[in-house]
């Protein structure tokens, strides 16, 4: 028997106490909708934003897919959403995490190219700072950034740096850079938006007179690849 058709993406954030982190996903929720006018598309928060997850899911009669607006699959993605679908009751299913995808890294070098830096900077040093997780399979995954951004540049190096949680930190990633011949440094943030941990961060490039670009925001590669991990839960269920 074929399954109904999904109708429903729902864009599941962390929510923060920074307006602007909501303000993000928001817009992205947005860029979906622009992109695909017939899908309904709502954005929702596991806390401190409203709509809350459990909440918004009880009100959706047919059900559909949530899809986690995070970048690492760590804590929140395989605890707190599921536990959240559990607790509202709705039949719906999840997707997977925005994670290392090369959608992504475009934005990220994006952010960099907007800032000046160039891939044919010998001198370049790129600090990708990311949120660290408990989980050390997350952030191996996240790791990987840093060599895929560099990947067809000539700088001298990239390194990852986690603002929270594990090493290395971003005095460890500044020092491993130096010595392979970095004597410029940039930071990039794997941050879908700005929050207290990116302005943290901020802080630290401003002291050390470091540089440091956008996080990824709103843009419609960010929007394609949370429609990319909706489609890819939505076809399995239409083909069975």
């Amino acid at each position: 028997m074929r399954a109904a058709r999904v109708v429903t993406l729902v864009l599941a954030a962390h929510g923060s106490a920074d307006p602007r982190s909501a303000a993000v996903t928001h817009a992205v929720a947005g860029r979906i909708r622009r992109l695909r006018p017939w899908l309904d598309v709502r954005a929702a928060f596991l806390e401190k934003d409203a709509p809350n997850l459990p909440d918004l899911l009880r009100d959706l009669p047919d059900g559909g897919v949530v899809v986690p607006f995070l970048l690492a699959d760590a804590y929140h993605a395989r605890t707190d959403i599921p536990a959240a679908i559990d607790e509202s009751g709705a039949v719906m299913e999840q997707a997977q995490v925005l994670g290392e995808d090369p959608a992504l890294l475009t934005v990220l070098r994006l952010r960099l190219a907007e800032m000046g830096t160039s891939p044919d900077d010998t001198g370049l040093g790129v600090i990708v700072v990311a949120v660290g997780s408990s989980d050390a399979r997350a952030n191996a995954r996240t790791a990987t950034v840093a060599q895929a951004l560099r990947t067809g540049t000539r700088w001298a190096g990239a390194e990852v740096a986690f603002a929270t949680g594990p090493h290395p930190g971003l005095d460890e990633a500044a020092v491993r850079l130096r010595a392979v011949g970095a004597h410029r440094l940039v930071i990039a943030p794997w941050f879908l938006a700005h929050g207290r941990i990116t302005d943290r961060v901020a802080s630290y490039a401003v002291a050390h007179g470091i540089a440091m670009s956008e996080p990824l925001g709103s843009h419609n590669l960010v929007a394609a690849t949370a429609l990319d991990r909706f489609d890819a839960v939505a076809e399995v269920r239409t083909a069975a």
